[in-house]
């Protein structure tokens, strides 16, 4: 593996790594980065480290070793007080660069990468692409709707509500209280939820992880398998660019269609594919598109909170709904096509 490979040339590299805990066993394993945006930036990220630790688990337990990385990233919402939304696009090719730079100034075997919002779900997919290593994506899921199904995007009609004199200044203080009651991404499909639903449809993420509460003991349960996953795609050399192609793309854009996905897409997809060295544009989006269903009733265009996605099913539900529409002989990071993961979900 290439880290051995490095050890040979770079007699530093031990001390070094011992110096901050590793023991000589360690040095001799493969060793994997596990990435995150983890902070305490806004609620999808702020909860990430322990899904960092318990990936970090799950690369012991496949016989490797683990170092962790962060860069944080901001949030639509609480990036406030200036002159306009400048800094979104900018801060995702920032996170990109800093996996690039994580990734090649110290060459791992593998990876593990954790995101959950906006520009980090986009951000980490080009990162994968563009590094190139055995890599898995777990994203920290969505955050719990409110009290009778309150979520974040209400809040600005009840603001403009209270504006009107139609409600009351301390009942739009009791939304905003209420509105954001855990961690995790907003519970609608905008960027955030489609995103994560993208990495799940691209086939870099464990079949049906997408959109899991983040309170819930299964997405902690998702993060320790991708660590060990990753030794496995690690061991068998199986790359992003050996299992995601234009194919997988025209896949991803299906699903995007079937749950009516946010807009911004059409920035993030096209930069994540050139990442991949392919080249998609927007008559590809709208060619898929006219062919496909919409299957969704999921906020902010329809009744439910983005939560009721997982619980419905999922990506893998999507994807059988829509299965004669899609390329089912791409390979996922399971080490399986995802016909073979659709069939293994029955």
């Amino acid at each position: 593996m290439i880290s051995q490979e490095i050890r040979k040339i770079a007699p530093e590299q031990d001390p070094l790594r011992m110096g901050m805990g590793w023991t000589v066993e360690d040095l001799s394993r493969p060793q994997i980065m596990v990435e995150s945006t983890f902070g305490d930036s806004h609620p999808g990220s702020a909860h990430l480290l322990e899904l960092v630790n318990r990936a970090v688990d799950g690369v012991a337990q496949a016989g490797g070793k683990a170092a962790r990385y962060f860069a944080t990233d901001i949030c639509d919402g609480m990036s406030q007080g200036h002159d306009g939304i400048n800094y979104s696009l900018a801060s995702r090719d920032m996170i990109a660069n800093m996996i690039e730079i994580h990734a090649g100034a110290t060459p791992f075997d593998g990876g593990v990468f954790v995101a959950s919002c906006d520009k980090a779900v986009p951000a980490h997919l080009m990162g994968i692409g563009r590094v190139n290593m055995p890599s898995s994506l777990v994203t920290g899921g969505v955050m719990d709707a409110g009290p009778d199904l309150l979520t974040l995007e209400q809040i600005g009609i009840y603001s403009a509500k209270c504006a009107r004199g139609e409600i009351t200044e301390e009942q739009l203080t009791w939304y905003k209280q209420h509105a954001c009651p855990s961690c995790g991404a907003c519970s609608f499909m905008g960027t955030a939820s489609t995103m994560q639903i993208m990495g799940e449809a691209l086939g870099l993420m464990l079949p049906g992880s997408a959109l899991m509460p983040a309170t819930c003991d299964d997405l902690r349960t998702v993060a320790e398998t991708a660590g060990r996953q990753v030794l496995e795609l690690a061991r068998r050399e199986l790359k992003p660019r050996d299992m995601v192609t234009m194919d997988s793309f025209e896949n991803a854009i299906m699903v995007h269609a079937a749950i009516s996905g946010s807009t911004n897409s059409l920035l993030h997809i096209p930069a994540i594919a050139r990442e991949f060295g392919l080249t998609l544009d927007a008559e590809t989006f709208d060619r898929l598109h006219r062919g496909a269903h919409y299957l969704l009733d999921i906020r902010p265009a329809g009744t439910w909170p983005a939560q009721y996605f997982y619980y419905a099913g999922g990506v893998p539900r999507i994807m059988e709904e829509i299965r004669s529409m899609l390329h089912l002989d791409v390979m996922t990071v399971t080490g399986k096509t995802l016909g073979e993961n659709l069939d293994d979900l029955k």
